[in-house]
């Protein structure tokens, strides 16, 4: 695995998802509970951010169409949406988190 840093525990804000980037792959980080999680930053049904949404729980609801993913395995759970967004291992060390793009936990190859 190839972990590269996405962002601190201290840019999280209730609600709020994280944008990242590492490499090519633009990245939502978002904390669900005491878990992190991180998806595909792009909205399978719009094609926008999905790090400008609101997380609720394990969830990740998209701002424009209102579209909802589960953080967990990526798949939508509210519509518009129909198709899932790639899922990513996290690690949390110290007061960083960490992702690994190169390797889609679900499956879903990130557009």
């Amino acid at each position: 695995m190839s972990f590269e840093k996405a962002c601190s525990l201290d840019e999280f804000r209730d609600g709020e998802a994280i944008a990242a980037v590492i490499g090519d792959q633009e990245i939502a980080v978002a904390k669900g509970g005491d878990e992190f999680f991180a998806v595909e930053d792009i909205c399978s049904h719009a094609a926008v951010a999905l790090s400008e949404g609101e997380v609720d729980g394990c969830t990740l609801e998209c701002w424009l169409h209102g579209s909802r993913f589960d953080l967990r395995t990526g798949k939508p759970t509210g519509l518009p949406a129909t198709e899932p967004v790639a899922t990513f291992p996290v690690e949390v060390r110290g007061n960083d988190v960490y992702v690994d793009v190169t390797n889609s936990l679900n499956g879903v190859v990130p557009q």
